[in-house]
């Protein structure tokens, strides 16, 4: 006897009206998360002013790797709103690989730049609430790249493909909130403090969260159990 999970279709129960005007708004909300993570990513490189410290290159590559990457690596699987809805799934697999490997490069990248600017400055490492979340989120991206490999050898860890996948997206949903709760800490710190200020600090403060509930919602909505069916 084995007992398999059936997972709820989008707009499920809905009427045709309503269906079609909750697909309307998911599209309008993935296109606004694609926007928030493409401009907020150019402002905060254009706040950065890459190449006048070694400091100034952290905020860019990290932001290239958790608000654009890896925004885009999951979206990348959303049916409303893609830039790449007219691939294939195994063609968006591969694109995702692509991306999540930029993530990895960009983050290793943007560490090292902080590593070698606090050792200049012979200043503590580790000494403040974001730095903590940042490796936090660097080791819960690599073991995320490992648990995606997993997915190519599914036989030996004895698990099926469905199972597999469902971990691998609850394990990423993860991943993503705990990068954007290291984006947002960011924003305390004393260089974003002294770079933005007002309501603008405000605006930048909130941005992050947009992407983050669209991609909440996307995952859910793909794997949120609906019933078991037992064979």
């Amino acid at each position: 006897m084995r007992a398999d999970v059936e997972y709820s279709p989008v707009g499920e129960g809905l009427g045709m009206s309503e269906f079609w005007l909750y697909v309307w708004m998911r599209r309008v909300a993935v296109i606004a998360a694609h926007v928030i993570a493409v401009g907020l990513t150019v402002l905060i490189s254009i706040l950065s002013r890459p190449g006048t410290s070694l400091f100034s290159w952290h905020p860019v590559c990290m932001s290239i790797a958790y608000i654009l990457c890896l925004t885009e690596g999951i979206l990348l699987f959303c049916p409303e709103g893609t830039p790449f809805c007219f691939k294939a799934r195994k063609g968006k697999v591969r694109l995702h690989w692509f991306i999540q490997a930029l993530v990895i490069l960009a983050a290793a990248t943007g560490v090292g730049f902080m590593v070698a600017s606090k050792n200049v400055s012979e200043r503590p490492h580790l000494a403040t609430w974001h730095s903590l979340l940042g490796v936090g989120t660097l080791a819960a991206t690599v073991l995320q790249a490992a648990c995606g490999i997993c997915l190519l050898f599914p036989k030996l860890l004895k698990l099926s493909p469905p199972r597999l996948k469902l971990y691998h997206a609850t394990c990423g949903l993860v991943v993503y909130l705990l990068a954007t709760v290291t984006v947002v800490s960011a924003m305390f710190s004393d260089w974003f403090q002294a770079t933005v200020k007002g309501v603008v600090w405000y605006a930048f403060l909130l941005l992050p969260l947009f992407p983050a509930l669209v991609i909440m919602n996307q995952i859910t909505n793909a794997y949120l159990p609906r019933k078991k069916i037992t064979t």
